[in-house]
């Protein structure tokens, strides 16, 4: 892919990494150079079609964003890449009871899996608390006001291998304690349904087998591990602890 990058003058290519032409200097100038190259290599089939939403391009968490870019050519670049995820529970300790959606058979990344209740991409221009009130409305039909209730508890860090190179990822994490007379409900065609299960059947799942969706694994041990549900006398409680939090720049 950096041999290809480099038919294109808005890439200088060496052979230690590729950088964006000095002369491309503003936001608005990397915006439309990298994302004519993006739609350029989806419409080869090199990636998806593009989706239409935008992601933040950052050197850090903190600064201000560089460029935006198409979701679906994030990886692509090894652009780190934000998200929210909720963990809507019932009760507390170890009584507590999570919903655990199921996703469709017609999305594109991990069909039919087992996902959290809420969890979504961060696009660009939208603060992390709006982002989670719209998802949780349109994955699960939480109203606007009972979502606002959720906190954010966590952040989770990690880098995956995927086909076209390495993917760094943070998510942020959020808890939401439901009334016991809320039943979650898809709005958007993404959950094909949900349940709520005993927090130990959920760790249980994720223990003996890849039931959930590769990133909802790290969420619920977090969740574990914050609700005292894995303690220091586990043997792993330290590597799991370390674990949730690899550098993703």
């Amino acid at each position: 892919m950096a041999r290809r990058l480099a038919d294109w003058p808005v890439f200088e290519v060496a052979d230690d990494g590729v950088q964006l032409a000095s002369n491309i200097d503003n936001f608005d100038a990397r915006t439309e150079a990298v994302g004519e190259i993006a739609a350029r290599l989806a419409a080869a089939g090199d990636l998806a079609p593009m989706r239409g939403e935008a992601f933040p391009v950052k050197t850090c968490f903190a600064e201000a964003p560089l460029l935006q870019i198409d979701r679906v050519a994030v990886p692509l670049f090894g652009i780190v890449a934000y998200g929210v995820h909720l963990n809507g529970f019932v009760g507390e300790g170890a009584g507590i009871r999570l919903w655990i959606g199921r996703r469709s058979e017609t999305v594109r990344i991990e069909p039919g899996k087992l996902d959290n209740m809420v969890a979504g991409g961060q696009p660009i221009g939208l603060g992390y608390k709006q982002n989670l009130i719209k998802e949780a409305q349109e994955e699960a039909d939480v109203p606007p006001a009972l979502a606002a209730k959720a906190y954010p508890v966590s952040v989770i860090s990690y880098t995956r291998e995927i086909p076209v190179g390495l993917k760094p990822d943070v998510l942020f994490v959020y808890d939401l304690p439901l009334p016991a007379d809320f039943t979650p409900r898809n709005t958007d065609g993404e959950i094909a349904g949900f349940e709520l299960l005993p927090i130990q059947q959920v760790l249980s799942t994720v223990r003996d087998g890849f039931a959930f969706k590769f990133n909802v694994n790290l969420v619920l041990i977090d969740f574990a591990l914050r609700h005292g549900l894995i303690g220091p006398e586990d043997p792993e409680y330290v590597d799991l602890c370390q674990g949730l939090r690899q550098p993703a720049r």
